[in-house]
């Protein structure tokens, strides 16, 4: 064989360190981003943060005739009714009223107590006996978040060890002991019968209390599918009677454990800020989210003396990669940002009803990037206007056409609906086929089946559960 040597050009991408952290940062949510900061300041002693010099403001108080006033914010608080396993949305209104003073329980409204440790310190302060505390406690322990008993007492009594003697009556009577504790409807077995512990224990207003009793025990699947005139059929009631059975319903809680659970909360951080000023929709940056770093001065000094700095000058340029890429990955959310408001300022005027359709490409080709860095961009950041604060990703959607040649988004569309919805005779509720009417009267052709679909989004039950007595 014949040995030579050949030349061979190519092209080939690669992804250097600095590169793959820009695209890493740029990805990142902005307490994602503040979580990584962090983490490279303490293994880095080149990078130091940049922390603002203020001055602490002097507190006035108030002049003497003005009165501070501290207003809690209002929780509002939807309820569901619970019909076999389905949840099914009844009325807008239900458990108004609840959370007023006189109802207030600071363990609750602070979700400091769990609905366990609820029961327990109620249990321990009974006078019965020992050996019921124990079994209640056992009941306690099987309780799901909702405190519903999902176990039967058979399955429960067959798991004890037979030397106890704990038989399913024993577990009954451990049953009644819990199902009196707070909160009302504890312990229950079915969505019937929670419903049914709590009107017992409101105050009795004869023929409708009688007439609630009855639906939640035959009627309650009707009752969630707004049946009505099978249930007067059935029950033999007038509309004032089961109007006045479907308020005492609505004052119940299908959750009664849902004041104990334990929701993870979740912050969000606005990257960028857009206010009206001066009849000009302005973006700009949130400070508050942009860390603020810097290179160690006094490392760089000694760094500059002895140039042979070895492991100290590979930190000093990640320092500087991390500054930099920072710094890009704002600007990049800001230029993006800047072209969005440009686009949907009907939005910022009038509403979702406003909103226009758009899709990543017109923004890539704007601000002339891939549309897969612009998809980056835009997912878990988050800008604030005076509308609420909305993730980037929100301000894209597809389109529908109109019978005119031109688009109308899927956000306004939704809108309208929402807005035809709220506006309609709750005793004839619109169809999804007359909703697609409607829009066809505007000139927006869509569907009876989108119309279904965006209407499942929203949250919106259909005509059928959706009608009022």
């Amino acid at each position: 064989m014949k040995q030579g040597l050949q030349l061979k050009l190519s092209q080939q991408l690669t992804l250097t360190p600095q590169l793959q952290q820009a695209i890493r940062l740029l990805q990142m949510s902005t307490l994602e981003l503040d979580q990584e900061v962090s983490a490279i300041l303490e293994a880095n002693p080149l990078l130091e943060r940049e922390e603002p010099i203020d001055e602490a403001p002097v507190a006035t108080p108030p002049p003497d005739n003005v009165t501070t006033v501290t207003k809690e914010p209002a929780e509002a608080s939807d309820r569901e009714l619970m019909a076999g396993d389905e949840l099914t949305w009844l009325d807008a209104s239900h458990g108004a009223g609840q959370d007023d003073d006189e109802n207030f329980e600071p363990q609750t409204a602070q979700h400091s107590t769990t609905l366990r440790e609820h029961l327990l310190w109620q249990l321990n302060l009974s006078q019965t006996s020992l050996r019921d505390r124990q079994l209640v406690t056992l009941l306690i322990e099987a309780l799901d978040e909702n405190g519903y008993l999902t176990q039967t007492l058979e399955d429960i009594s067959a798991m004890l060890p037979e030397d106890l003697a704990i038989d399913a009556d024993d577990l009954q009577i451990a049953l009644k002991y819990l199902q009196q504790l707070d909160p009302t409807g504890v312990g229950a077995r079915t969505p019937a019968e929670c419903l049914l512990l709590q009107l017992a224990a409101l105050p009795q207003q004869g023929a409708a209390t009688e007439l609630a009793r009855k639906i939640l025990a035959q009627e309650l699947p009707a009752l969630a599918n707004r049946d009505y005139s099978g249930i007067k059929r059935r029950l033999r009631c007038d509309d004032d009677l089961l109007r006045a059975a479907h308020t005492l319903i609505m004052q119940l809680n299908p959750h009664p454990g849902e004041h104990f659970a334990s929701n993870e909360t979740r912050y969000i951080i606005p990257d960028v800020i857009v206010e009206k000023v001066k009849n000009n929709w302005m973006t700009r940056l949130n400070q508050d989210a942009m860390p603020r770093l810097r290179v160690n001065q006094m490392y760089a000094d000694i760094l500059g003396r002895n140039r042979d700095g070895g492991q100290i000058a590979g930190q000093l340029q990640e320092a500087r990669w991390l500054i930099k890429n920072i710094s890009q990955r704002f600007d990049t959310i800001l230029r993006v940002s800047q072209c969005i408001v440009a686009r949907q300022r009907n939005f910022l005027e009038h509403g979702e009803v406003a909103m226009r359709p758009l899709v990543l490409r017109e923004i890539a080709d704007e601000v002339e990037l891939h549309e897969s860095t612009v998809s980056r961009v835009t997912t878990q950041k988050f800008m604030m206007t005076p509308r609420g604060i909305f993730e980037l990703k929100y301000f894209f959607g597809s389109h529908v056409n109109t019978e005119a040649g031109g688009a109308c988004s899927a956000t306004a569309i939704r809108a309208l609906i929402k807005q035809m919805v709220s506006a309609e005779n709750t005793k004839k509720p619109l169809s999804d086929g007359q909703i697609a009417e409607l829009l066809g009267q505007q000139g927006i052709v869509v569907a009876r089946r989108t119309i279904a679909k965006y209407r499942e989004a929203l949250q919106i039950p259909p005509a059928n559960q959706r009608k009022a007595l």
